[in-house]
């Protein structure tokens, strides 16, 4: 009997010992390693990409952000501020419905095959207004220019970036909402466009935070 209770006893002495081990190897060591080797080399992308402007962190260059008017009375959705460049569309977002504790923002697509009427009714929309609201006096936006992620959200509903051809497209109302020439402009959106990844993978981007950033920098100069 008393060797039945010392051997259960050096038996529990042995598993707490490997408890506490493996705690400390697996729930303070390598964690600590981990984040020590992340802060140190890739420290911008451990942070969660911060994007920062007058010293203060204004977004993610990994999350997109609408540039919108404030909602007035009687309006379902804000019109956007147009002297900002625009970013996708952002219809796959959704409205935190559990904890309504909080306002959330949920992230996701539209789910809409490419023959629904619904889509299309949104690309028909949205590429009406990006003709109207990119038309100036000197400057006709024609239906063939306007690229297709300038209608059509990403999987996300958060991409950061357009293509280099829908900020051209936006250049001519950029310059005339802000007081700057077009050759201004387009020199912004040429500096801050960015090539395939490696040389080939992904396409060319143009990240919209990142953009106005420079915009509201320029315009204040100007």
């Amino acid at each position: 009997m008393n060797n039945s209770v010392s051997n259960t006893v050096r038996l529990l002495g042995a598993g707490l010992r490997a408890l506490l081990v493996l705690t400390l190897v697996t729930g303070v060591i390598y964690p600590l390693v981990v984040t020590g080797i992340a802060q140190g080399l890739f420290n911008n992308q451990a942070n969660g990409s911060e994007v920062k402007a007058d010293g203060k962190v204004v977004g993610s260059s990994l999350i997109g952000q609408a540039y919108n008017l404030p909602l007035k009375k009687g309006e379902e959705t804000p019109s956007p501020d147009l002297k900002w460049f625009q970013g996708r569309p952002q219809n796959g977002l959704g409205s935190n419905s559990v904890n309504t504790q909080y306002k959330l923002i949920l992230s996701g697509a539209t789910n809409r095959s490419g023959d629904n009427e619904e889509l299309i009714q949104w690309v028909k929309d949205a590429k009406a207004a990006v003709i109207k609201d990119n038309s100036t006096a000197d400057y006709t936006v024609k239906a063939s220019e306007v690229p297709a992620d300038a209608v059509t959200s990403s999987g996300s509903g958060l991409d950061p970036d357009i293509s280099p051809e829908y900020a051209d497209i936006q250049v001519h109302r950029i310059a005339e909402q802000n007081g700057l020439s077009v050759e201004q402009v387009r020199k912004l959106v040429d500096d801050h466009t960015e090539g395939r990844t490696l040389g080939f993978i992904g396409e060319p981007r143009v990240n919209v935070l990142e953009l106005n950033i420079a915009l509201k920098e320029l315009a204040a100069k100007s």
